[in-house]
């Protein structure tokens, strides 16, 4: 189905980048001292950091750039230049130039970072006001996660994910990093249409007015990874969107991908109890799934496969063309962000029903489909009014689901024992919440106030309160980044160390979807996700019963028909008590929509 191709990528362009050392922590007694003991720092470090990069040039045999091997040949005239074996060095004296001076700027930066933190920790020892130590905390995390951001945003690539990943952490980082990094979301540069045409060329051995008739040089999106722009098949006339990857990524991922994983490996190092290696781990497992675009298509394909067999269902995936590693040909959908509530307005879209319609499409993933889409940001969820004919959609619209890139199988164990949790969440049940936690992540009875926070984005009283209840209010939030900021944090960073990277993924999936759907400022409060979240955790919980009825033997025999009798009738009562209670729920929004449709136009309906 799809093409494959492995092709040396081109070399763009690239500006050489210098660090400088003038920047100044904010709290410091004793400026000498900490200029004396930054010098050290950078003296050693950056060294360490250029050493990343030269190694490339020696040890990366994946790297683009080769010397010559036309050795054999030499000049008849000893004496005479050889002008094209110097060009030979050219690029890989270049790429070694370049990759020593991206892994300094980021290893400055870290160092820079290091010793602020260093300084406000040892500063907040001596101070007694807690809240005096909050705010120079606070101020602290803020300075550094500014500072990263302006790394991130020159350099690009690869680090603009990483700092897309920290903005989807609002579960383990305090608010400050989150927020800062939340910008990474949407600001991302685009590479030159010069380059795509080359790489177009390099990878298809076509140009790219051969394929298309018309190409559209301003791009629709622009992520941390890819580009799409929009054009027509020139054999079908069919408009297409066209996922190009960055030319430059290839070049500079793995030198990146290193200097990531030494940076974290410095952090556990100098702070010790705050080991985030973890999340470069994870890098190193995703990035080269995300930068194959073939993978990309054969995830899509299944998505869409197993949706489309779903009656009603509202999600939509875009049908893939065709795939090469770096691009891809995808069917061209119009629509907006799924949180754009003045569209969904001008529409007459249920941000209600939308909602809903998110919870089953994400459940559906996590606990039924071939694998899990593990970056469901706003970006890359759209929403469309519903086509005149094709459509599956029960409702007016579509949730097109973009980018699947980052995909993971959950094992059917996992499955089931995460779906037992959550009904015990949903419930209350303590003493189950303790069971599942140690079986979904090896928690103990003393992580798991913990845990469950992390697990549900919620403070620990709330879940004693019932979940489903109470909705997560600002002081909520603010009594969380509390908690973090009070010593909560390095017992989480510890935790999420050795639980499952499934289940980091999982943690990440849960609070980009929650973050979608608080976006979405519905009416119907915090039950009726819930109540959808227990439908698909009951359905998992009776399909495991029925499984294990057959095991008893065929219909037919006492012991089989028995268990299956259990299961049905545990089974669908509770799935009447569920969808009478989702009823419930619709009904409510219904009458607070019409009291405030009575008191007079929202400022989003104002606004469509």
């Amino acid at each position: 189905m799809f093409k494959s191709a492995c092709r040396v990528p081109i070399v763009p362009t690239c500006r050489i980048f210098r660090f400088s050392t003038k920047a100044k922590p904010s709290y410091a007694n004793g400026k000498r001292s900490q200029r004396s003991t930054r010098r050290t720092f950078l003296t050693s470090f950056v060294a360490a950091s250029g050493l990343v990069g030269l190694a490339h040039l020696s040890t990366d045999r994946e790297s683009p750039i080769r010397f010559t091997q036309n050795e054999a040949t030499s000049s008849p005239d000893a004496d005479q230049f050889d002008y094209t074996r110097l060009s030979s060095y050219t690029d890989p004296l270049r790429h070694s130039a370049i990759a020593t001076s991206r892994s300094s700027r980021v290893v400055t930066c870290a160092l820079l970072c290091f010793n602020d933190y260093r300084v406000v920790l040892g500063q907040n020892e001596k101070q007694e006001n807690p809240d005096e130590r909050a705010r120079s905390l606070a101020k602290c995390h803020k300075q550094c996660a500014e500072r990263v951001l302006k790394v991130m945003e020159g350099l690009g690539g690869i680090y603009i994910k990483l700092g897309q990943h920290v903005s989807a952490m609002s579960y383990l980082l305090p608010e400050e990093w989150t927020s800062t990094m939340t910008v990474l979301q949407d600001a991302c540069p685009p590479s030159s249409i010069e380059s795509l045409r080359e790489m177009f060329l390099l990878d298809t051995g076509k140009h790219l007015d051969d394929v298309f008739s018309a190409f559209d040089p301003d791009p629709l999106g622009v992520a941390s990874l890819a580009q799409v722009h929009r054009a027509t098949l020139r054999s079908t006339g069919r408009e297409v969107a066209i996922k190009f990857q960055h030319p430059s990524l290839r070049e500079f991922c793995k030198v990146d991908l290193d200097t990531t994983r030494f940076c974290f490996q410095l952090i556990k190092r100098i702070f010790p109890d705050f080991s985030l290696t973890w999340l470069s781990d994870e890098m190193d497992i995703s990035l080269p799934q995300e930068l194959n675009f073939t993978i990309e298509g054969e995830n899509a394909v299944l998505t869409r496969r197993h949706f489309q067999s779903i009656r009603g269902s509202s999600l939509y995936v875009p049908q893939v063309i065709w795939a090469e590693p770096r691009i891809l040909v995808l069917e061209y959908i119009q629509g907006r962000r799924v949180d754009d509530l003045a569209y969904l307005a001008q529409h007459g879209i249920d941000r209600n029903e939308v909602s809903a319609e998110l919870a089953r499409a994400f459940n559906e993933m996590i606990f039924f489909a071939p694998a899990l889409h593990c970056d469901p940001h706003g970006g890359n969820v759209f929403i469309r009014p519903r086509p005149a004919t094709g459509s599956h959609s029960r409702h007016n619209f579509e949730i097109v689901l973009l980018d699947h890139g980052l995909y993971r199988e959950i094992p059917l164990a996992l499955r089931r024992d995460y779906a037992r949790l959550w009904l015990a969440i949903i419930k209350g049940d303590e003493e189950a919440m303790r069971l599942y936690c140690y079986k979904v992540a090896g928690v103990k009875d003393d992580q798991f106030p913990l845990f469950a926070s992390a697990i549900t984005g919620r403070d620990y009283t709330a879940l004693q309160k019932g979940i489903s209840q109470v909705p997560r209010s600002d002081d909520e939030l603010k009594r969380i980044n509390s908690a973090v900021g009070q010593g909560l944090l390095q017992q989480l960073v510890d935790m999420l160390a050795h639980v499952p990277r499934i289940l980091l993924l999982l943690l990440k999936t849960n609070d980009l979807t929650r973050a979608l759907d608080e976006s979405l400022q519905t009416t119907t409060g915090p039950e009726r996700p819930f109540i959808i979240l227990a439908k698909a955790c009951t359905r998992v919980v009776y399909e495991e019963d029925i499984e294990v009825a057959k095991q008893h033997g065929s219909v037919l025999s006492p012991m089989s028909l028995w268990a299956r009798l259990k299961a049905v009738f545990r089974y669908y009562p509770m799935l009447l008590y569920l969808h009478v209670g989702e009823l419930v729920s619709i009904y409510k929004a219904k009458k607070n929509t019409r009291q405030a449709a009575l008191a007079g136009p929202s400022p989003i309906a104002a606004a469509a």
